[in-house]
């Protein structure tokens, strides 16, 4: 049973199973392991990004795509939920609408990229989608009277998803049932449904089809798949899972701007998360994103700690400034790269085979 929930896509280490269940189990009773609103926001961040880098690592890690147009994807599942909820209130019907809306133009538009601009080659494709996303996060900061401009849009939710709606009187572990409980919830359910996809999509002919194209285009070509078809789809789906995230997120922040959706730094956390994780593996997508964003989170808290405790240390204690997070959040990269080239994940696996393989070479030399 959960060999066909995976699409007996397992682990492959014992390691990995271990993280991914500790995630798992950590996400799913988040609210009660770790209170106070800046835990669940990060907890919340995390299923949003889970998402968004897997859609992304579908383009780049299985098909081999470079594009940098995914957070304009992002931005449109935001700003769909947004627009609709500011336009027609805070109810479900809006959503409804503004989700499919977004979905709706996030087809159009990926389609269209895709057939105009993937017989375009490496890195000038990766350009054309650069300058799409430019020129789409100036329309939205233009559009003030639409999309509130620099100021981006704040909103309302249904009355079920506010944090003042209170299911029980009485807290449960400490943690009080309200809306916003709710929402966190809705997030986790959409989070795990959408990786469980994309694991059914890789792992099924289309998928191999995918990873065919990325090892040697030509050779699939030659084979007979029409490998422009398969990569606008690879694009299409790319593109539609990144705005089920940015609808995820407008949900959760109740507001949406182009700094929030938009920015050319989201696409490059996207960049970090999948290198860190491992390319062409959806598990790397969560415990790339963990990693990174508890970083992101709470390496500014540890080195103020650092900071402190170092004071007799002048030298040491300006070292380790909060202020310098970035410098360290930059070290920890490149380390994390060099010892891990392919990734934790492609580590993992890797060092799970090397085990494996010595286990039956020690095996076969007794008998």
């Amino acid at each position: 049973m959960l060999n066909r929930l995976i699409s007996n896509d397992q682990p492959r280490s014992r390691v990995l199973a271990v993280l991914l269940i500790a995630i798992l189990l950590g996400l799913a009773f988040a609210p009660f392991l770790f209170p106070g609103v800046k835990a669940l926001s990060v907890a919340a961040k995390v299923l949003i990004f889970v998402v968004l880098v897997a859609g992304f690592d579908l383009l780049l890690g299985y098909t081999g795509i470079v594009s940098f147009a995914h957070t304009l994807f992002f931005g449109i599942g935001a700003y769909g939920i947004a627009i609709a909820s500011n336009t027609w209130g805070p109810t479900w019907g809006a959503l409804a609408a503004g989700f499919a809306l977004s979905l709706a133009l996030t087809l159009v538009l990926s389609l269209a990229i895709g057939l105009f601009s993937l017989r375009v080659r490496a890195i000038f494709f990766a350009m054309i989608t650069l300058a799409v996303a430019a020129a789409f996060q100036t329309l939205a900061s233009q559009l003030s009277d639409f999309t509130g401009g620099e100021d981006g849009l704040s909103f309302k939710l249904p009355e079920l998803l506010l944090p003042s709606t209170e299911f029980s009187e009485e807290p449960f572990l400490g943690v009080s049932l309200d809306g916003r409980l709710l929402c966190y919830y809705l997030l986790f359910v959409l989070a795990v449904g959408m990786l469980l996809s994309l694991l059914r999509i890789v792992n099924s002919p289309f998928g191999r089809v995918l990873q065919a194209i990325r090892e040697n285009e030509f050779r699939a070509e030659a084979i007979g798949y029409r490998v422009v078809v398969y990569r606008t789809l690879s694009s299409v789906l790319s593109a539609l899972y990144a705005c089920v995230a940015g609808a995820m997120l407008a949900l959760w922040l109740r507001y949406n701007g182009p700094d929030t959706s938009l920015s050319f730094e989201i696409m490059m956390d996207v960049l970090l998360i999948v290198v860190i994780g491992g390319m062409g593996t959806i598990y790397g997508a969560a415990i790339g994103s963990v990693l990174f964003l508890l970083a992101q989170s709470y390496l500014q808290d540890l080195l103020r700690l650092a900071s402190e405790a170092a004071a007799a240390v002048p030298l040491l204690s300006a070292l380790l400034s909060p202020d310098r997070w970035l410098l360290w959040l930059g070290l920890l990269f490149v380390l994390s790269v060099y010892y891990f080239p392919t990734g934790v994940v492609g580590r993992l696996r890797t060092r799970a085979a090397l085990v494996g393989l010595g286990t039956g070479q020690a095996a076969s030399s007794k008998i």
